[in-house]
């Protein structure tokens, strides 16, 4: 297992990859620009967060790494490691009902509220990556 070590980067297939669950201490980069957004990611053993033009995208407790992020107007994909267990917040469309899919595995339907805040557990277990994928109904 590894975090990213610089933080955050660009990958070259057009998505992100983020965070370092290794670090002991709160790291963050500001200011890293890609696709024409500002991203703003936040990492260490404890938390990992991620905001684009200043609004929520992601928060995991505890710290997590995640690879090759993709978000689009129908939904979200990546990958992320940890050393345990993880419970993951993302931001997305209010009101709406999101399919969520681990090691594309279908777990069900969650509906955000009014915060369009997505909540989902990830048993990281043995596997080195999981699998995250949640597509708008």
């Amino acid at each position: 297992m590894s975090g990213i070590k610089e933080l955050i980067r660009a990958e070259e297939d057009g998505t992100l990859s983020f965070g370092n669950f290794d670090l002991a201490e709160k790291s963050k980069k500001s200011d890293f620009e890609h696709d024409g957004d500002l991203y703003k990611v936040k990492t260490f053993a404890d938390i990992t967060k991620l905001e684009r033009n200043g609004a929520f995208v992601y928060e995991s407790v505890p710290g997590t790494a995640v690879h090759n992020f993709h978000a689009t107007g129908n939904g979200v994909s990546f990958e992320v490691e940890a050393k345990d267990d993880a419970q993951i917040i993302l931001g997305m469309e209010e009101d709406a009902d999101y399919k969520v899919y681990l090691q594309d595995v279908n777990v069900g339907v969650v509906k955000t509220g009014m915060g369009g805040k997505l909540v989902l557990s990830v048993e990281t277990g043995a596997a080195d990556k999981v699998s995250v994928k949640a597509v708008k109904l």
